[in-house]
């Protein structure tokens, strides 16, 4: 099975070149000062307001607000969010593993920009990078470019968690993310980004006021449907770039340091097995054993059975054998 660096050595598109002395890999460029002024209140407003959210959080669960309308408002989100990022904005745009029908692609579409982790063009660009360069000069969110001591390694699991979103460096959507530039409903879905972020924040909060009928309700719901939930979630796949590419299992030669982190997996509903997922980025799953946990996978079996999914795309055992035995002999 093909590496997505692979497929782009195949036919290089046009080079988007670096202004400075020092020339960018290829796909990578500066952004101009006003693009980066933008770019870093966006995510600065991503990291910031959220956690205030599940600051709101802990102070209205102390003070008897969190009820079973609450916790069902974070799980349903949390579930739309993770989902929509892992099975849409990753494993069906980003890689390809499985097909679907219109209304599925742009439905998982709308629901991983609901995530706030940016829009469609710039998640798949930015995702595709990584995996061209990974844990190597142009990878966009590398814990290990730092240094082999303790505190450069501290510094770089830092940076791959959050500040890396602040660089000025940006990916080309030309270069990495053709296929989608060209899909004019998939840039449309690109193109509302902030409408679908908004409602992924109005919509609990709307349930919120419904069930109980009050300001209080409406404010619950936007907290912890909303603002709480996109706080831990996107913690959690935040985990996925930094935690797992520094702590974990390697069963797979990689080339990169890329790792199992069990806990991250749970969290991430299967992203955190980033060993398997860069050994076989083709595979819509990233369980390579019956007890590595993959909701996102197991999710999209049940999908393949209901026909809302196809020709859903992984490793024979063949394969993965022969992966193993790579590993084992290096």
């Amino acid at each position: 099975m093909e590496t997505i660096s692979a497929v782009y050595e195949k036919e290089q598109p046009t080079v988007v070149e670096n202004s400075q002395p020092a020339r960018l890999p290829n796909g990578v460029a500066k952004a101009t000062p006003d693009a980066v002024r933008v770019q870093r209140i966006v995510a600065l407003s991503v990291m910031l307001f959220p956690l205030l959210g599940f600051i709101e959080a802990i102070r209205l669960t102390m003070n008897g607000y969190f009820g079973s309308t609450e916790l069902v408002l974070f799980l349903v989100m949390y579930f739309v969010h993770m989902g929509g990022v892992t099975m849409g904005l990753h494993r069906l745009l980003s890689h390809c593993t499985f097909e679907t029908s219109r209304f599925m692609q742009v439905l998982l579409s709308i629901m991983g920009s609901m995530a706030g982790q940016g829009p469609v063009l710039y998640w798949v660009s930015t995702h595709r990078r990584h995996h061209a360069y990974s844990d190597g000069p142009g990878d966009p969110h590398s814990p290990n470019l730092f240094g082999d001591d303790w505190k450069s390694q501290l510094k770089g699991l830092w940076y791959a968690h959050m500040p890396w979103m602040l660089s000025d460096e940006v990916s080309s959507w030309g270069h990495f993310a053709r296929d989608i530039l060209k899909d004019r409903t998939l840039f449309f879905v690109h193109q509302q980004y902030f409408l679908w972020v908004f409602l992924g924040l109005a919509l609990p909060a709307a349930v919120g006021g419904l069930v109980h009928g009050t300001w209080m309700g409406v404010w619950a719901g936007f907290v912890f449907g909303g603002l709480a939930r996109m706080f831990l979630a996107n913690q959690a796949a935040w985990c996925v770039g930094s935690v797992s590419h520094m702590f974990g299992r390697r069963p797979f030669r990689t080339g990169d340091k890329s790792a199992n982190s069990l806990w991250v997996a749970v969290v991430a509903f299967g992203e955190g097995l980033q060993n398997n997922h860069h050994a076989f980025p083709g595979s819509y799953r990233h369980a390579m054993e019956w007890w590595e946990p993959d909701v996102s996978g197991w999710v999209l079996t049940l999908m393949s059975k209901l026909g809302l999914v196809w020709d859903l795309r992984q490793p024979s055992r063949e394969a993965i054998e022969r992966m193993r035995q790579k590993t084992a002999t290096r």
